[in-house]
């Protein structure tokens, strides 16, 4: 089965890119194409497009699309300065998109593992050749490891209970399906069922642990600002907190400068020339939420974020 994908926030990263009809773009998590197709769609016949994902779905659907300015490589987003220079284009990409986290379709198809609301096997990873899913850290880990990751990955007040009931539960019979996961954490919670599942944050602990997210975030981030041409942008979607916060504190840390630089007796023009090592971004207008249209069109797009910044050495627009 196919299942579908609409582009969150499509308009707003277009403009976010400034897309030049000869230049270079990288989308990083190619999903089901929506962002890249629309990218493709404003390309002259001199631009090209990249674009990395290490799902093999969204790999074969990118195969639908023959356009020659256009490139997929199985990749996690987290090695894009490797690929970009290994194709010789370090410094000279015009635009970088990453929308983090999951997709629709990886979330809607149950074989996946990612749902709590479907029943599947305990997988979640994003990469289907990787060693880690799921089933091994609900069943190998301690209580304290599942504590910390339901803590430190889904803020999840009553992450020790759901920790101990997980182990309790596996005591009897490993655990092996979506649902019953979620059947156990939703009993340890404490509390009547509100309109957000009780599992959610657990469940999206989890898979952010299977599959290294925030990690993969922040080399992605340190990878774009070196392979981004001067003038070039990045567009970055994050769709929770823990995202976001890398996001801009990622921005914050390479568009300041240092707190003593301020009190050196030197022009703004010198300041910028003695410190273009650190401060290699300069961030484009406010963080961008989805409007009520899109949401009333998409209801997952309610909670994304998107941050730009353009890399120092060209005019901002």
């Amino acid at each position: 089965m196919e299942y579908g994908h609409i582009p969150v926030l499509l308009n707003e990263c277009l403009e976010g890119l400034q897309i030049k009809p000869d230049g270079i773009y990288l989308d990083g998590t190619f999903g089901r194409g929506g962002h890249s197709r629309a990218i493709l769609r404003k390309l002259g016949p001199a631009g090209r497009l990249l674009a990395l994902d290490r799902d093999e779905a969204a790999l074969a659907a990118a195969q639908t699309i023959t356009d020659p300015r256009f490139t997929i490589i199985k990749s996690p987003f987290s090695r894009l300065e490797t690929v970009v220079t290994e194709l010789g284009l370090a410094g000279r990409i015009d635009g970088i998109l990453l929308d983090i986290g999951i997709s629709s379709p990886q979330v809607d198809d149950p074989s996946r593992g990612f749902s709590f609301e479907h029943d599947g096997p305990l997988d979640m990873r994003m990469d289907q050749g990787a060693a880690l899913d799921a089933a091994t850290i609900v069943n190998s880990y301690s209580e304290d490891a599942l504590t910390a990751i339901f803590k430190d990955y889904g803020e999840e007040r009553f992450a020790r209970k759901a920790a101990r009931a997980i182990c309790r539960e596996r005591d009897k019979a490993p655990l092996q399906r979506t649902l019953q996961l979620a059947r156990i954490i939703s009993a340890a919670i404490p509390g009547a069922p509100g309109p957000k599942h009780k599992a959610t944050r657990c469940f999206q602990a989890l898979r952010i642990a299977v599959n290294a997210e925030l990690d993969e975030l922040k080399a992605a981030l340190s990878g774009a600002l070196a392979v981004l041409a001067p003038g070039g942008r990045l567009c970055v979607i994050s769709f929770h907190s823990l995202e976001d916060r890398i996001v801009k504190t990622f921005y914050k840390e390479n568009s300041e400068l240092p707190a003593f630089a301020r009190s050196l007796p030197l022009t703004e023009q010198e300041l910028d020339a003695r410190f273009a090592d650190s401060v290699r971004l300069s961030t484009v207008g406010k963080a961008i939420k989805a409007g009520a249209e899109e949401v009333a069109r998409n209801v997952r797009a309610r909670s994304a974020t998107l941050r730009v910044a353009q890399r120092r050495g060209g005019s901002l627009c």
